[in-house]
């Protein structure tokens, strides 16, 4: 029942208890956000894969997560079942196809998916001190490490560049916190400190190259369908600060890199953030405000992106007022705080006289959701309750040997498969340290051997010039000169001292006291 203008999400209910009116989301509008919320186990997941597949058909490339590997499904035939012929029925889903989706699979890990890298450079002090939960003070020395790295031209690829760099940064602290503030050894070594913990929690993977390019996750297939790139997340759950700064930075670089389009008649890329809260779990308030104006401007170079999480409290109120679509499925009040989190959602709703919204939130069944969507003029629908539509794929994951099978023969499998470790601020630092170890060897080399010939010179003996008799030529050759007791007491001082001596410097000290003596 989805059109080129629409996408079906289901059926609302009328109210002698049958389903009649179609809902639907316009494309025009998709770009304008969107967010999913509910209890677990009441249908969210189920509503993110109807969407995709929606948005799919209309040739629309989507991006999204799966957090329990229940989403991979979408790549493969659905499977008819009584439960899902009867809910199409129910809804007068007319035809009700079985369909399998052109889908890429991403995995931060390499293991259910192909490689998803960025390089250092492209997180940003920013995203990266908010990664490693740095104080304000060691952020600080985060963003005078790239100030550095861009003067002197090193590339900040992957983690053995951002910690060679900073340990660079405390060989030069005086140098460097004369020209832009303190830069303390303490701030760079707990900073080192905080990147061996992210690089125990798999960060390594994550840093490096190929990077992802964004035309990659932007792809349509030639039959005009739209890609649906799904995040293999169940292991990054584990570091779900993690998690969230990676979804939070690609947000960023699309709209970084982008073009505007103003408002298109279809997103060029849908954006679903699963497990959303954990964007804003202890964020400080600059990030919190970086997501909001990322939130308000994207639409415009025609990305929509949709939050999904159990609680709408979970999303700042200033970015829930930017999102305009909105899908609520079942939430419980059997708390303060859980009624305080329905009457916030049923406050988000336009009023439909037909039902109490807050009642209504409490007793919806699983795959029924209260729908409002953008309509004319971007004015949001009055709140329906809708019956879901069934998907077209399979509900649940898919099989090991389904997976390799889908991997083999991605379009992207070449490109990021293999890691590529190109010349880098590691590299380029580690060369300078060698140049000046073996520049500070050639000039200790040079000072042995100007010790050697100062010692040379003042232990040889000069031969006295007596003329060219054959007398004196006896003379000199039979008898040395005699030098007085003193003389002799203090050469051999000498001469020990300089035995004595190890290094450079004392060297150098030797040749000052034997300087003094021959003046």
């Amino acid at each position: 029942m989805s059109d080129e203008l629409s996408l079906f999400i289901g059926a609302s209910r009328m109210p002698d208890d049958s389903y009649q009116q179609a809902e639907s989301l316009l494309l025009k509008y998709a770009n304008r956000h969107g967010v999913v919320t509910g209890a677990t186990g009441t249908g969210k997941t189920v509503t993110l894969q109807v969407l995709s597949e929606g948005f799919s058909n209309a040739g629309v490339p989507v991006f999204c997560a799966d957090v329990k590997g229940d989403l991979s499904g979408i790549a493969v035939m659905g499977e008819e079942k009584d439960f899902l012929t009867a809910r199409a029925n129910t809804i007068r889903l007319e035809p009700y196809e079985m369909q399998e989706f052109p889908v890429i699979f991403w995995d931060l890990f390499g293991e259910k998916g192909h490689p998803v890298r960025a390089t250092v450079s492209e997180m940003g002090p920013l995203l990266l001190s908010r990664l490693m939960s740095l104080t304000e003070a060691q952020e600080g020395v985060m963003n005078i490490a790239f100030r550095i790295a861009d003067e002197e031209g090193l590339l900040l690829l992957d983690l053995k560049d951002l910690q060679a760099l900073l340990s660079n940064l405390a060989e030069r602290s005086q140098e460097i916190s004369a020209r832009y503030g303190n830069v303390s050894k303490q701030s760079v070594g707990a900073i080192q400190r905080s990147l061996l913990i992210l690089e125990d929690q798999g960060g390594e993977h994550f840093f490096g190259e190929p990077a992802l390019r964004l035309a990659d996750i932007m792809r349509t297939t030639p039959d005009g369908r739209g890609a649906i790139s799904v995040l293999a997340a169940d292991k990054l759950m584990m570091n779900p600060r993690l998690y969230a700064t990676f979804l939070l930075w690609l947000l960023s670089e699309l709209f970084e890199e982008l073009p505007e389009v103003g408002d298109p008649d279809k997103p060029r890329l849908v954006f679903f953030f699963d497990e959303a809260h954990l964007l804003f779990d202890e964020a400080p308030p600059a990030l919190i405000e970086r997501v909001e104006q990322v939130v308000r401007l994207i639409r415009s170079k025609g990305v929509g992106v949709f939050f999904v999480t159990q609680n709408p409290l979970d999303v700042p109120e200033r970015v829930l007022s930017q999102l305009g679509n909105r899908i609520q499925h079942a939430l419980r009040a059997y708390t303060p705080r859980e009624e305080k989190a329905v009457r916030t959602a049923a406050d988000t709703f336009r009023p439909n006289p037909d039902f109490n919204t807050f009642e209504t939130i409490t007793k919806l069944g699983v795959g029924e959701a209260l729908v409002s969507t953008l309509q004319a003029k971007g004015i949001p629908s009055i709140v329906q309750r809708t019956l879901i539509r069934p998907p077209s794929s399979r509900m649940g994951p898919i099989s090991e040997e389904e997976r390799r099978k889908i991997l083999a023969v991605s379009p992207v499998a070449a490109q990021y498969d293999e890691t590529i470790d190109r010349e880098s601020a590691f590299e380029k630092l580690q060369k300078r340290a060698e140049d000046a170890a073996k520049a500070a060897e050639e000039a200790r080399l040079r000072e042995e051997r100007e010790l050697e010939d100062d010692e040379r010179e003042g232990s040889r003996w000069r031969l006295p010039d007596f003329g060219d008799s054959d007398r004196s030529r006896s003379r000199t050759r039979s008898t040395r000169p005699r030098r007085s007791n003193r003389q002799t007491v203090t050469e051999a001082a000498i001469k020990s001292v300089v035995r004595s001596v190890g290094s450079s410097l004392g060297r150098a000290l030797v040749r000052g006291i034997l300087g003094s003596l021959k003046r």
